[in-house]
This record gives C-alpha cells, sequence and structure tokens, in this order.
C-alpha cells in the first residue's frame, strides 16, 4: 500500500468540484485495480463561507457532484466530508487506497 494521495483546491466552488472529479478520475486510472479505496473531502467552513458571502452558489453543485462521484465510480457510498473549522485550501481531496 502507498501513502494517501493528497490534493488541495482553491477558487470558485463550482470550479473545485470540478477539479476534484477530474483528480478523483486521474487517481483511480493511476492506481489501477485495488482491494479497497476511500475517498475523503475536507472543506475549510471559513472558505466555504467566503466563497458565498463572494457569491458563489452551493447548491444544485454540491448534491450532484456527490451523486455524480458514488455513480460514476463505483463507490458504495458517497465520499465521507470532513468540515473543519480553520483557515486554508476550500478543500482538499484524500485517497487511501489497498493493493
Amino acid at each position: 500500500m502507498g501513502g494517501p494521495l493528497v490534493w488541495t483546491f482553491d477558487g470558485p466552488f463550482v470550479a473545485c468540484l470540478g477539479d476534484m472529479e477530474d483528480a478523483l478520475r486521474r487517481a483511480i486510472v493511476q492506481v489501477g485495480e485495488v482491494s479497497a479505496i476511500a475517498v475523503l473531502i475536507e472543506l475549510s467552513l471559513p472558505g466555504l463561507k467566503q466563497r458565498v458571502d463572494a457569491g458563489d452558489a452551493i447548491q444544485p453543485a454540491w448534491g450532484q457532484f456527490l451523486e455524480r462521484v458514488a455513480d460514476r465510480y463505483g463507490f458504495s457510498a458517497r465520499p465521507r466530508v470532513r468540515p473543519l473549522d480553520r483557515e486554508g485550501p476550500l478543500a482538499t481531496l484524500i485517497i487511501a487506497y489497498r493493493s
């Protein structure tokens, strides 16, 4: 087993979702056949508030993103999402896998 794959995303909310999905797709290709994969998304609540205050809409893009990720990549459940109370990148995508 390799270490987890980690990416951070910042910028407009919808653009971050698109970039996260692209990174997830590339990671699945990179790791190839594995026996288990876990996906975690950390969301910075202060960063999210800044995006909302700037006029970014969260829905329906967030719900559609979670549905697409679960449906397209064969996960039995939606990715786990952990809200963070600290400043930092808007989102961090963490993928752990076991061969």
